[in-house]
């Protein structure tokens, strides 16, 4: 299969596309959208190209001269030789909200790095692409088969875990991660104001996650922030109840517990909430239950933990 082939047998199913940016774009099937100049590449939940804007001339060809890894596809402007890099991935990262955080976490340390070393524009969206099924721009196929992440990573700098961890937090991938991370904490307190019912709860979760996106200077489709915004008030409003928050209350909250936390007054603000966690992890509840109740970082949880087993 040809890099051509693979980039169309990947389109969604009813991308966006537009033959002028300035009129804005357009919803059809592949079949139709395919034919313009401009194509949404990924679909909302997965991503299978990792795609770069690149604002100068030689574009399609100085990623050799940067020692980057070679594009799968370069798709040429001719007037100016500026360009768009796709890069194929073999194994696609799942974007929606249900997708598992370390793989994302990974691909947009990955995403960052590459940017960084192309010198690509931070400012692109990356909802679009220069449709490379277009006559109207000059094709090359550099890379004849997909990339895992790991064999792009080999060309980049992310050889310590805090490299390979590194997101910027406005760019690519890293929104998506910013985006659930600010709603997710954002909600676990926010749901106790009034234990709206769903309706409404999923109504407040999806104007939040409206505003954290209005920070970001690209924002993410709207697809994309109501679909984290829904997977956030799910999960809240199950597994947030007023009964069970009453129930923790009550059994952290006892006139025992009060007069010694009276007796041991001065104590640090973590000492107390080290004290609510390990209640809650006695009683069974699960690492996710413990940080949403408590605000403390899976880490610290895990450290609670093995403390209790130690």
């Amino acid at each position: 299969m040809t890099q051509l082939q693979l980039f169309t047998s990947t389109l969604p199913a009813k991308p966006y596309y537009t033959d002028d940016l300035a009129t804005g774009l357009h919803i059809a099937k592949a079949e139709i959208a395919k034919k313009a100049k401009y194509i949404q590449h990924n679909g909302p939940t997965h991503m299978l190209w990792l795609a770069f804007d690149i604002d100068r001339p030689g574009a399609a060809m100085d990623w050799s001269d940067r020692g980057a890894p070679a594009p799968n596809l370069t798709v040429m402007n001719r007037s100016n030789a500026h360009a768009h890099a796709l890069y194929a991935l073999q194994t696609p990262v799942r974007t929606a909200p249900d997708g598992r955080k370390a793989p994302l976490l990974y691909a947009a340390a990955v995403e960052n790095a590459l940017c960084e070393l192309l010198d690509a524009d931070r400012g692109y969206s990356g909802l679009i692409v220069k449709n490379p099924l277009h006559h109207h721009w000059q094709v090359t196929q550099w890379h004849h088969e997909a990339y895992e992440l790991g064999e792009l990573a080999d060309y980049l700098d992310l050889k310590t875990p805090a490299q390979r961890k590194k997101v910027v937090a406005d760019y690519g991938l890293g929104r998506n991660c910013t985006l659930f991370e600010e709603l997710r904490n954002w909600s676990y307190r926010a749901i106790r104001q009034g234990w709206p019912a769903y309706r409404q709860w999923l109504d407040a979760c999806v104007t939040r996650a409206q505003m954290i996106n209005l920070n970001f200077s690209n924002p993410l489709p709207f697809s994309e922030v109501k679909a984290t915004a829904t997977s956030v008030a799910k999960w809240t409003h199950k597994r947030i109840t007023e009964s069970d928050f009453e129930y923790f209350v009550a059994k952290t909250h006892t006139s025992e517990i009060q007069a010694r936390r009276g007796r041991l007054g001065g104590q640090a603000k973590g000492k107390t909430r080290r004290e609510q966690g390990i209640e809650l992890i006695a009683q069974g509840r699960t690492v996710e239950e413990v940080m949403a109740i408590t605000g403390a970082s899976r880490a610290t949880i895990f450290n609670w933990k093995n403390r209790m087993e130690g």
